[in-house]
């Protein structure tokens, strides 16, 4: 037994230096029911993000390189959130989660704005360490920005922990970017969008092998309430088999040298079973963003999808420029192919809802992102929202770096439901199951031990006490990509004593050594 007990120490660390995948519940957050001025107004969020020309202003702005883009406005739109904790002791905050941007940013306490949102205080930390005292850093959104200072701590989300991560404690910010009880954002893309030039949390464990699978997954949920709702989940460190089915479609990401975006081309788009014309080459680069609500794309190609659409027409509402508008009774039936099979969205989520009140036209989810200006240059010309992503299941690989999409286990659920197709953004309230499960493609080695309600990491999902996912940055080190896998969408679909994974390989190595003896 002595030998045993040799193999079992010598074995171990090995096998259990990396963490399980953690899947994490979503809440959708929306103060109230949308309208489709309210996505106008988002719509022109997203163009200044990507630093296209606004239908608010004249102004034609220069595209910058994709690497100087600024971050994404969240104000105004529904969004996902979930929980991250900051400090020693923890303190815990919902935040938004974002593909579209690379920074972490809470509300800091000494904000006089922030009154209705739990806020930061650095003076209850034993761990945080300020890193800038004088001027102090601005990150841009489309409608406003938050002002703050960088500094360092141990930030925690689920089983995931960044002793020394860089985030911007913010001091002030503009009216109605940060609402409710969510108190920041988390980015899920590159270093090379970060405004701190830090590696952000999830490529911050990647690049430390934290991550059993360098993957992030999500499920989002479609809603049409006003309240906070269960809005999906979130996987990081592998993907949940019991969310999608058939094999993961892998696509390679476009001009990564650096990363920056989630970009990968989009190939094909079909209207009403029709196939439609679209640009080619550095103007069908699309940025999968969860950050944005609808679907915006090149001038030209935009006019082609309403084209195939009867009795289609520009809205004329104020502010809804680059948007059209529909028949109410109208079913559109649009797919996006990014190379491979051909992803349909619903047509609930491709109708935005009355250009105004009583109006019997309806205002479309794909919008006009560029408004004329050129697109191309090797940034994004489309950013695919949530409009798509409620759709599919989503994965986003860091190595090989690569976005994936699959059909989900349950389509076409209905609005406020946890299955399926869904879109939304989760802000903080209810969560949703967990479990555990692996790719078609990239088998998550993560173990599958776990209990309803409860997700591997042993967080209650109806409370959200599973944080968001922590890591140490500095700033020298190279950027890199996660990907986190997704909880399955029903408790019936976890196996409460299975287990796999690195505990399985050891179980089976002690064995075969018992044997031996």
């Amino acid at each position: 037994m002595v030998s045993l007990t040799v193999f079992v120490l010598l074995f171990t660390p090995a096998l259990c230096s990396v963490a399980e995948p953690i899947h994490l519940p979503l809440t959708r957050r929306s103060g109230r029911v949308r309208t489709a001025q309210d996505h106008f107004a988002a719509a022109d969020r997203a163009r200044a993000r990507f630093n296209f020309p606004t239908a608010s202003s004249n102004l034609k702005r220069i595209r910058r390189d994709a690497t100087n883009f600024v971050v994404t406005d969240q104000e105004g739109d529904a969004s996902y959130f979930s929980t991250v904790s900051i400090g020693t002791p923890p303190q815990t905050f919902n935040v938004i989660l974002d593909t579209g941007s690379s920074d972490l940013f809470v509300l800091d306490s000494t904000c006089s704005q922030c009154s209705n949102a739990p806020l930061f205080d650095s003076s209850k930390s034993s761990t945080f360490t300020q890193q800038q005292t004088t001027k102090p850093t601005i990150i841009s959104y489309g409608s406003g920005s938050v002002e703050g200072f960088i500094g360092t701590d141990t930030v925690t989300m689920g089983s995931f922990t960044v002793p020394s991560q860089t985030f911007l404690t913010v001091e002030a910010l503009d009216q109605g970017l940060i609402e409710g009880s969510v108190s920041g954002l988390i980015g899920l893309a590159f270093q090379g969008l970060a405004e701190t030039a830090s590696p952000p949390f999830w490529q911050a464990l990647a690049t430390g092998n934290k991550l059993s699978t360098p993957e992030m997954a999500f499920q989002l949920l479609r809603s049409q309430s006003a309240d906070d709702q269960p809005g999906g989940t979130f996987t990081l460190g592998g993907t949940n088999s019991s969310l999608f089915t058939g094999s993961i479609e892998f696509h390679d990401l476009v001009n990564a040298s650096p990363p920056t975006f989630w970009q990968v081309q989009l190939q094909a788009v079909t209207v009403q079973g029709n196939s439609v014309s679209i640009s080619t080459g550095n103007a069908a680069i699309s940025a999968i963003d969860t950050g944005t609500t609808a679907i915006g794309g090149p001038t030209d190609d935009v006019k082609a999808i309403y084209a195939a659409i009867p009795n289609s027409a520009p809205v004329n509402q104020r502010g809804g420029q680059g948007f059209f508008q529909f028949p109410c009774s109208t079913n559109i039936n649009v797919t996006l192919s990014f190379g491979g099979q051909a992803w349909p969205i619903s047509s609930q989520d491709m109708n935005l809802g009355p250009v105004e009140q009583g109006s019997s036209m309806c205002a479309g989810a794909i919008f006009d992102l560029t408004l004329g200006s050129n697109a191309g240059g090797g940034g994004p010309s489309w950013v695919i929202g949530d409009t798509f992503l409620k759709n599919v299941y989503s994965v986003f690989r860091q190595n090989p770096m690569a976005v994936g999409f699959a059909q989900l286990a349950s389509p076409g659920a209905p609005a406020g439901t946890d299955g399926g197709a869904t879109s939304a953004r989760l802000p903080g309230s209810p969560p949703l199951p967990s479990g555990s499960g692996s790719s078609a493609l990239p088998k998550s080695s993560s173990g599958k031990i776990s209990t309803e309600l409860t997700s591997p990491s042993s967080f209650s999902l109806s409370t959200f006490s599973d944080p968001l996912l922590p890591t140490s940055v500095d700033p020298s080190s190279p950027s890199t990509s996660a990907d986190p896998s997704t909880t399955p969408n029903s408790s019936s679909k976890l196996h409460a004593t299975t287990v796999s994974g690195p505990l399985s390989v050891l179980v089976a190595l002690v064995s075969i050594f018992v044997a031996v003896l």
